[in-house]
């Protein structure tokens, strides 16, 4: 069990929180990414879960979508009250997808696979910890304002939840603001890629971004033809 953080505690690993019911499942979890240098601590329902992360204050909650006592989507909503905190939602296979949007709908960062995957979770918890590490970062460009450690974005002053991918994007877009980017970048900066993954995909997430920002006639994220994008800041 990971000591509580108090006020000026300087943390030198990640901490992940886990809320899960399976205690072997938290327990193969646990071993996995402590090997890999991640504080770990596992509760069994949303209730212990709900006190562990206002006194750990950890970088990121993983929490099932069956979560006992207190579910995922009442989980979110009361922690997003709490503190800004990625919070992950392991999905089974076949699991209600309606639940699953719900918690998104409510402030739930991104869903993963469960049984869960060290290589799927590793990259999202140490990305929140290398934010929190440092001071909270929000980017505003017009009227969208993203949020960096709190996974949060908002248009015109009302919440937009934007699924992990989207959110990336929209990130490197912005920081890279009236620059134009390839499209070979955004693979190698927001999928971590350099194969050579169809440029369908990434024009398939740009149109569903531009639609969740109400960009409905690309003035904001301009395509650059045979090039890539621009996001324009005036």
């Amino acid at each position: 069990m990971t000591a509580p953080a108090v006020e000026g505690d300087t943390r030198t690993a990640p901490m992940l929180l886990v809320a899960d019911p399976d205690a072997g499942l938290v327990r193969q979890l646990s071993a996995a990414m402590q090997a890999a240098g991640v504080d770990v601590t596992g509760v069994p329902d949303g209730a212990q879960a709900l006190l562990q992360a206002g006194a750990l204050r950890p970088d990121a909650v993983l929490i099932c979508a069956s979560l006992p006592i207190v579910g995922p989507v009442d989980f979110v909503r009361a922690v997003r009250l709490m503190r800004a905190v990625p919070v992950l939602l392991g999905i089974d296979f076949g699991s209600d997808a309606e639940q699953a949007l719900q918690a998104l709908e409510a402030g739930a960062t991104a869903c993963v696979a469960r049984p869960y995957r060290v290589p799927e979770l590793l990259p999202l918890v140490q990305a929140a910890f290398r934010r929190n590490d440092g001071h909270r970062t929000v980017l505003t460009i017009g009227d969208v304002e993203l949020d960096v450690t709190a996974y949060q974005v908002r248009v015109g002053g009302r919440v937009v939840h934007l699924p992990l991918r989207e959110f990336e994007l929209l990130h490197y877009l912005m920081r890279n603001a009236d620059r134009t980017v390839t499209r070979e970048q955004i693979m190698r900066n927001v999928w971590h890629s350099n194969d050579g993954m169809s440029t369908n995909t990434i024009a398939v997430h740009v149109k569903r971004l531009r639609a969740r920002l109400g960009d409905v006639e690309d003035t904001m994220i301009q395509t650059v033809r045979g090039v890539g994008y621009r996001l324009v800041s005036g």
